[in-house]
């Protein structure tokens, strides 16, 4: 089991539209690691580590995220494992 770590940002209309909420419980659910916050500039910041097909599976998940949300782009690129535990949503 190769484990890859991704981060990078989403845009397009993702904030208010719940979709930190949706992205930290789809990673639970997917049994993934790290963290998603909003940006002052309206994007989406995400690091997600795990195995790497499940982290290839919320990759494609953020390409249309929450129900209300609109992405416009998904940039994320690979990165050394960060060691973090859990999914968390930060402020």
């Amino acid at each position: 089991m190769v484990r890859i770590c991704l981060h990078g940002y989403v845009s397009g209309k993702v904030q208010g539209v719940s979709f930190r909420q949706y992205t930290s419980e789809e990673a639970e659910r997917l049994d993934l690691d790290g963290w998603v916050r909003n940006l002052p500039d309206g994007r989406v910041e995400v690091l997600v580590e795990g195995e790497e097909s499940v982290v290839r599976e919320l990759e494609a998940w953020l390409s249309s995220g929450s129900p209300l949300a609109e992405v416009e782009a998904v940039e994320l690129q690979e990165q050394s494992l960060q060691g973090i535990t859990g999914f968390v949503i930060r402020r």
